[in-house]
């Protein structure tokens, strides 16, 4: 785990352990010499010392949890440079132990515990984790692990502890190195997981919680000179750490104000700390005095830590784009960079289809991003990695069979195509940052994401509100064009389009507006393949006029890009124009479920400006994620099998304030 969290991680996590742990104990040893401490507080400060100086991973993947912060960029350095800080707060605590126990017991009694020590740990690293990943090979995936599996998981963690007691060592070190070997995620951690978490959390944590305050007694403080004394170690200890974990992020050029936000993240206390100050008070380490200021320091630090990071560090200001990132502004010779988000292999057939119809060429190739999303089980941090292939698997993951089908669809289309998979792990709350961060990252130009209702054999299946939540923030967020992809079931045509030459028809439902353009744009490019028939479907009220509101500069760029549809129509047979007027919102419904029961994929704009028929249509749909048009495709009385894609231009762009606005260059007669 150290080796793989990379050199940033690696000096901040030593750098904020030794910096804070240095300075504190050189102030506790000049506090020691020059004033004149009571035996208790002298006694109190070197475990104190330690304890300010740790940075606990629990808390650090909780406090990220509660901000939704886990799978941000400075939520992934937390979570490890804080198990960097681990590994040196137990180095030195286990130099410590040893220390004691050659000073004061028996050098019998000392070789006997190295050795036990060490027998322990080989137990569990070549017999508890080959049993574990047996155990999981013996699982099919996606199913539940056996129940006889997890009570033996148990048993053995019981008798772990026991062990660790009879030989010497704690109970709480041995069960942590039992847990350490157990693989994360599902099945077997994710089983664990939802059997201990809720006795945990509901009663054992606040349990332990309510402990640890009743025996504060806020009135055993008496002395205003141990306050001091504590106060100032916390201090120094707090300042130690915020410098130890800035220095390296401001020498790598991290933002000042995202490196600060990170040092105070840093300096979270929680459950562990309250764990050490428990067991130094039951082992008299620190008197009761002692006890109660450091709990005080805990809480208020921690209070105060947690909004001042909500004011400070927002992951989605960091989605801004410096330019157009959509298929209107893209050129004809500009590689289509498509990121492609996957929920299971249920998703991936309509994601295929859509791809094919893109036209991918030698001058302007599909650049595509596959992204597995998988929800956080099991397992304390979120996690995004590249995809790396196993030769030829016995069992392959669903990853691996998703990327396998999108792999084929790389080769059939040999040099047309370039491919790269990712796996994302985070809760749904945040996964959205996932998506954001890479779009972001490989300069994509369309995201297209899984409509978060699925139709099976022509029947409506609910998914799981996460999934529309996910698709509201990316729609939110997104830093280029993104696209919701409805798929009613009927595969037939988009997997047999890549293999015969027949046709496949598109149709574009054009009302006006930004968003429409971009749809329109995008099925443009597919019908320059030539089995796709483009179908223009424009809307327009009874005055020959648009049936959506919008600023003449809106009604311009409309003007514009219609006018080049006509210019293409009279060079493609395949493209063909339609015109409906419309007077009312039934008008605009019924033409609409028409048009979607006559073509395999139809594609629309999400926004559309204000106007009577818009307000009427929106007064029918109440969710409005996909818009006023796109909700009529998604409504349960809808029966038409083509799929959908609901598509919003780009919204995110720095400097830029009207959605209309241009950013290339026009050459101006003076």
């Amino acid at each position: 785990m150290v080796l793989r969290s990379g050199k940033k991680a690696i000096a901040v996590g030593i750098l904020g352990f030794f910096i804070p742990y240095g300075l504190a104990s050189l102030v506790a040893c000049l506090l020691d010499q020059f004033l004149s401490l009571d035996t208790g507080i002298a006694k109190a400060l070197p475990h104190l010392v330690v304890m300010q100086s740790m940075t606990a991973f629990p808390v650090i993947t909780c406090f990220l949890d509660e901000l939704n912060i886990l799978n941000s960029e400075i939520g992934r350095l937390a979570s490890s440079s804080s198990i960097i800080c681990d590994v040196c707060l137990w180095s030195v605590m286990s130099i410590q132990f040893a220390v004691k126990i050659y000073n004061t017991k028996p050098l019998r009694v000392t070789i006997g515990l190295f050795l036990s020590s060490i027998f322990f740990s080989i137990f569990i690293v070549f017999g508890v984790r080959p049993a574990a990943s047996w155990a999981i090979r013996r699982t099919p995936e996606g199913k539940p692990i056996k129940e006889i599996y997890v009570f033996m998981v148990l048993v053995v963690l019981m008798a772990c502890g026991f062990a660790g007691e009879v030989i010497g060592i704690n109970a709480l070190v041995a069960s942590l190195a039992f847990g350490l070997v157990i693989p994360d995620g599902p099945p077997l951690g994710a089983a664990l997981v939802e059997r201990l978490d809720c006795f945990v959390s509901a009663l054992l944590m606040p349990l332990f919680f309510t402990i640890c305050g009743l025996h504060m007694d806020i009135f055993c403080v008496q002395k205003l000179k141990d306050v001091g004394v504590l106060q100032l170690i916390v201090f120094v200890a707090f300042v130690g750490k915020i410098m130890g974990t800035m220095l390296p992020l401001l020498f790598c050029r991290m933002p000042f104000r995202d490196a600060l936000s990170f040092a105070l993240i840093m300096n979270s206390k929680g459950i562990v700390e309250l764990a050490f100050l428990n067991d130094f008070r039951i082992s008299a380490v620190i008197t009761r005095e002692c006890y109660a200021i450091s709990i005080i320091s805990v809480v208020g630090i921690t209070g105060v830590i947690a909004p001042l990071v909500k004011v400070l560090y927002d992951p989605s200001k960091r989605y801004v784009a410096y330019k157009r990132r959509t298929l209107l502004h893209s050129r004809n010779d500009e590689e289509l960079r498509i990121l492609a988000c996957v929920h299971s292999q249920e998703n991936v057939p309509a994601i295929l289809g859509l791809l094919q119809v893109s036209n991918p060429t030698k001058d302007s190739p599909i650049n595509l991003v596959v992204l597995h999303l998988n929800k956080l089980m099991g397992r304390a941090s979120s996690v995004l990695v590249a995809h790396r292939e196993r030769d030829k698997p016995l069992n392959p993951t669903q990853s691996e069979r998703i990327f396998n089908a999108f792999k084929k669809f790389e080769e059939q289309y040999q040099g047309l195509v370039l491919m790269q998979c990712y796996k994302a792990i985070s809760p749904y709350a945040t996964m959205h940052d996932d998506v954001c961060l890479l779009a972001l990252e490989k300069r994509t130009i369309l995201i297209i994401i899984p409509f978060h209702e699925q139709w099976i054999l022509g029947q409506r299946v609910e998914t799981s509100y996460a999934y529309r939540h996910l698709n509201k923030n990316v729609l939110e967020k997104a830093p280029c064009s993104v696209g919701i992809l409805i798929n009613r079931g009927n595969q037939k045509k988009s997997r047999y389009v890549a293999t015969q030459p027949s046709l496949f028809h598109v149709a574009v439902l054009f009302l006006g507006g930004a968003d429409d353009r971009e749809a329109l744009a995008y099925a443009c490019r597919m019908a320059d393949k030539p089995n796709v028939m483009l179908t223009v479907v424009r809307f327009r009220g009874s005055n020959s006029t648009g049936i959506v509101g919008g600023t003449e500069r809106s009604k311009m760029l409309d003007a514009e890009i219609l006018g080049g549809i006509k210019l293409k129509m009279q060079i493609k047979r395949q493209i063909l124009s339609q015109e409906y007027v419309a007077t009312s919102g039934e008008d605009v419904l019924s033409i609409t479920r028409r048009v979607g029961s006559s073509y395999d994929l139809v594609m629309v704009g999400r926004r559309h400006g204000n106007s009577p028929i818009m307000s009427e249509l929106r007064k029918w749909n109440q969710r409005g994620e996909l818009g006023a048009i796109g909700e009529i495709f998604a409504a349960s009385d809808f029966r038409g099998e083509a799929s959908v894609l609901v598509v919003q231009q780009q919204t995110k762009l720095w400097g830029l304030k009207d959605p209309e606005e241009s950013t290339h260059l026009r050459r101006i007669k003076l």
